[in-house]
């Protein structure tokens, strides 16, 4: 959002109240952040509408995904507990957070949880209807979030939680950034031929129709096979079906040492004759968080090599020639805004904002 205002006072008490937009180094508008207000109320993917009266001190994150998009937006200093365990290791200071799980660092103990007397519990979709019940019954306010079947859904998904934590601003600054980072990829991939990708998850599972992980694919230029293949959500295909849609590539969480799939599979595709496997990050690739734009931009340079390539050196060239340029003193200067800028025109007597 971008705001001329003649009057300065009255810009005053417009940027006071929502805040405004700011011009990015490239030109381009960034869409400002607005500030988070309480009490807030929302309606959750069980129909339940609950209201946080105050922003959150404490915060628990019943399932790694919850806490990953936390620790995105800034919230992570509020998280109060979580699974801490190899779902959650990646995020820095996981250790430092008490651990809500049996032990496994996936399965939540219902007592942890309710011992630490959080202000707000996040679910993701996978929780537990009848343990998130019994939170509720205990006092707490639970939210659960709606089922990721795709990109748009996990930043929905991002500012929601941002709304709930009072990290509306860090939630708006994630989001802009996995449209930046998804554009660009997109853009490197468009026009390129795309190749046939299976998602193998182990035990003969795949991604099929209708899923997180087929966006995923789509977004870094391939073809999902399961869904090529007749499979909805996450089933079993078998080998045969596998064998007869012969993928170009084969791709797997890094949790396996080596492709799930069986040697007749590696025999009998193109992916495996021409050694066409790629491990990806597990988390990344399977929480549905901001993170997955790490997995996509992953994939992506793995399918299209060149076309991706090109695209990441003509931004690098683009960021060395504006790095020549003289810079200003306040553009140095992160979150320098209106607020500052204002304060400039008062002082000048101009009746504009000067883009950075």
């Amino acid at each position: 959002m971008r705001n001329l205002i003649a009057v300065v006072v009255a810009l005053l008490v417009f940027t006071s109240t929502f805040g405004v937009g700011m011009v990015g180094g490239d030109g381009g508008v960034v869409a400002a952040q607005p500030e988070c207000e309480f009490p807030t109320s929302a309606t959750d993917a069980n129909g339940e509408e609950i209201t946080i009266d105050e922003e959150p001190e404490r915060v628990v994150a019943m399932q790694p995904s919850d806490a990953q998009i936390l620790w995105e937006i800034g919230a992570e200093e509020n998280v109060v507990g979580m699974p801490v365990g190899q779902y959650t290791e990646y995020l820095e200071g996981h250790d430092q957070v008490e651990d809500i799980s049996e032990g496994d660092g996936i399965t939540v103990s219902t007592e942890r949880v309710v011992d630490l007397e959080p202000d707000l519990v996040l679910a993701s979709a996978v929780a537990d209807d009848e343990q998130i019940e019994q939170l509720r019954d205990a006092g707490l306010t639970v939210y659960q979030t709606q089922e990721d079947a795709s990109i748009d859904d996990v930043a929905t998904s991002t500012e929601t939680v941002g709304d709930l934590t009072g990290e509306c601003e860090g939630a708006g600054e994630t989001v802009d950034w996995m449209n930046d980072e998804l554009g660009a990829i997109e853009e490197s991939v468009e026009g390129e031929e795309s190749p046939t990708v299976l998602y193998a998850m182990g035990d003969g599972f795949t991604a099929g129709e209708g899923t997180f992980i087929e966006d995923i694919i789509h977004t870094a230029g391939g073809e999902n096979l399961g869904s090529e293949a007749g499979i909805e959500f996450y089933d079993q295909i078998s080998e045969e079906v596998v064998i007869a849609e012969d993928p170009d590539w084969i791709v797997y969480p890094d949790n396996f040492e080596e492709p799930p799939v069986s040697e007749q599979v590696i025999e009998s595709t193109t992916a495996g004759q021409e050694d066409r496997t790629v491990a990806v990050d597990a988390q990344r690739m399977n929480q549905p968080g901001p993170q997955v734009v790490y997995a996509i931009a992953d994939l992506a340079e793995t399918f299209h090599p060149d076309a991706y390539g090109a695209t990441q050196d003509a931004g690098d060239m683009g960021a060395d020639e504006s790095e020549e340029e003289p810079a200003d003193a306040d553009e140095d200067q992160p979150g320098f805004g209106v607020a500052a800028a204002l304060v400039a025109l008062l002082i000048a007597g101009l009746l504009f904002l000067r883009g950075r």
